[in-house]
């Protein structure tokens, strides 16, 4: 199983590669189009090779994927906390019980029944 991922990274960090060399060819990114930025003063240019914006736009995407799951997410994560302390409150009230009846065999009935009573 190993193998088979070396291969898999090994075909994906050459696929990598070769879509970098071909698209080595710098473009200008604008914050804004011409007309836009005439009007509000912003005009910002930078010039990056080509590879790097689609790279870069890969992992935006991944990166904006991956929040907006965890947002979507949180109320099964809350559910399943809320869900964890009742099992755990559960649980000790349970030990609590179990204490109490074996204490209560161990005891003259009498004493049992003043026990509960107060």
């Amino acid at each position: 199983m190993r193998y088979i991922r070396y291969a898999f990274l090994a075909c994906l960090g050459i696929a990598l590669v070769s879509i970098a060399l071909a698209n080595r060819g710098d473009v200008s990114l604008a914050l804004l189009p011409e007309t836009l930025a005439d009007l509000t003063g912003l005009s910002y240019r930078i010039e990056l090779p080509l590879f790097v914006v689609i790279f870069g736009g890969i992992i935006a995407g991944l990166l904006i994927g991956f929040v907006w799951e965890w947002m979507r997410e949180y109320k099964h994560r809350a559910e399943a906390s809320r869900k964890s302390r009742e099992v755990h409150d559960l649980e000790r009230q349970l030990k609590r019980e179990k204490r109490r009846a074996d204490s209560a065999e161990n005891k003259d009935e009498v004493l049992a029944l003043l026990d509960e009573a107060s």
